[in-house]
């Protein structure tokens, strides 16, 4: 049996849970979200937990059950604190800054490149070199940081791009001149 699908979901206060047929709905102080459960997965909803059951030893079922329970835990975690993820953009001239529901990063190439920012997600910069995205989906967040990384990612020789906040980059040696 999944070590991780074993263990049951606590329910903080002000967070409820609903199903109806395959969906399951959570709603919490900072939002609501939804998930279509799998036929394969049965659910028991306490006052203050929810465990998770799979009705057989199949292979799909153990695939899912963990995954299951790891997507519900996320959802009841988002709706009650939510979700961060840093960013840092490090170089010469490097900076970003929002604008309305755009995000202007100047990071080198020959005109300011421009993320809209997606529904359900907030971005906040700080210093103009530190880039704080928040949300309630776990999924949404992780996405979108990943996004905003890949406009420029960091290079190994002088480390200048948009890194993870607490990411190292292993850096290389430059070129030695001849003697």
């Amino acid at each position: 049996m999944s070590r991780i699908g074993k263990k049951s979901v606590q329910i903080p206060q002000g967070v409820k849970l609903k199903r109806e047929n395959e969906l399951l709905e959570v709603e919490g102080p900072k939002g609501k979200l939804s998930y279509s459960v799998p036929p394969l997965i049965d659910l028991v909803i306490g006052e203050d937990s929810v465990e998770v059951k799979r009705r057989s030893d199949l292979r799909q079922d153990r695939s899912l059950h963990g995954l299951a329970r790891t997507l519900i835990a996320n959802m009841v975690q988002g709706v009650s604190t939510g979700f961060q993820r840093g960013l840092e953009v490090s170089g010469v001239g490097y900076r970003a800054e929002v604008v309305g529901r755009i995000l202007k990063l100047v990071v080198g190439y020959s005109s300011p490149v421009e993320y809209a920012i997606p529904e359900g997600v907030t971005i906040s910069v700080e210093k103009q070199v530190g880039i704080t995205i928040a949300g309630i989906d776990k999924q949404q967040v992780g996405r979108v940081a990943s996004e905003i990384r890949k406009i420029r990612k960091p290079e190994p020789y002088k480390g200048k791009g948009i890194k993870y906040a607490g990411e190292e980059i292993k850096r290389k040696v430059g070129k030695s001149a001849a003697k």
